[in-house]
């Protein structure tokens, strides 16, 4: 079953770059990994520091394996410490 997962997260000012370039990290990381399907990174039009990425998977599994990779993992907490909180992830499935 494909999935998505919606991952919130809110920058602190003065952390844009240097997070635009761990994301490019992870994203090139995430093209490797099995069952990836896409992602898209949304922009808040109310607050310019928050955003939303939409990654596609074919299967939970194949997310919870990508969750689980030491680079990912690497990348993430290198990712919360420019955040004023840690990402949000939603795991979303159509209609049940």
């Amino acid at each position: 079953m494909t999935i998505r997962v919606l991952i919130k997260r809110k920058v602190v000012p003065g952390n844009e770059l240097a997070l635009a370039d761990l994301l490019t990290r992870l994203r090139t990381l995430a093209l490797q990994a099995k069952g990836y399907i896409s992602g898209e990174t949304l922009h808040s039009l109310d607050d310019v520091n928050e955003s939303l990425v939409i990654s596609t998977w074919e299967s939970l599994e194949d997310w919870r394996a990508w969750e689980a990779h030491p680079g990912r993992r690497d990348l993430q907490a290198k990712i919360d410490r420019l955040l004023a909180f840690p990402s949000e992830h939603r795991i979303m499935v159509y209609g049940v």
